[in-house]
């Protein structure tokens, strides 16, 4: 189950989710950016995603989601992906307002980003309230 971890619980409180409805299929879909876990390098963090699995599944995946009303971007991947981004992650997501609308790029939120979170206080203070206000919205309207 994805996010199932400790970096689910923290993407959870940044959505202002709990895990009833983070998991409901029917409200909330979660996208891996390729639908293949990648394994592990000899330091224990995931290997980047295997190219030909999100060129295999991710578009079809995108297409069967008509209704899509906003994409939840984590992590430099996804946003590479998504967006086409080129930026670092800490700039993809420092310009999250100038993303498409209906579009939030977030960091990966594991404990690896503690760090990152530290170094940029503007990240929960500015950002997190503005998407947990979004996730509200497109579930209320």
């Amino acid at each position: 189950m994805p996010f199932w971890d400790r970096s689910g619980d923290r993407l959870r409180a940044w959505l202002g989710l709990g895990k009833d409805l983070f998991y409901d299929r029917q409200r909330i879909a979660i996208l891996p950016n390729s639908f293949c876990f990648p394994g592990y390098d000899k330091n224990g963090s995931d290997l980047p995603p295997p190219p030909i699995c999100a060129a295999t599944w991710h578009h079809k995946v995108m297409q069967s989601l008509p209704n899509l009303r906003l994409k939840v971007v984590v992590g430099g991947y996804a946003q590479k992906w998504h967006l086409g981004s080129r930026q670092s992650v800490t700039e993809c997501v420092r310009n999250w307002r100038d993303a498409p609308d209906g579009v939030i790029p977030l960091p990966h939120p594991s404990w690896r980003n503690t760090a990152w979170l530290k170094k940029n206080p503007w990240f929960e203070a500015e950002l997190v309230p503005e998407l947990q206000n979004e996730v509200q919205r497109v579930l209320h309207n």
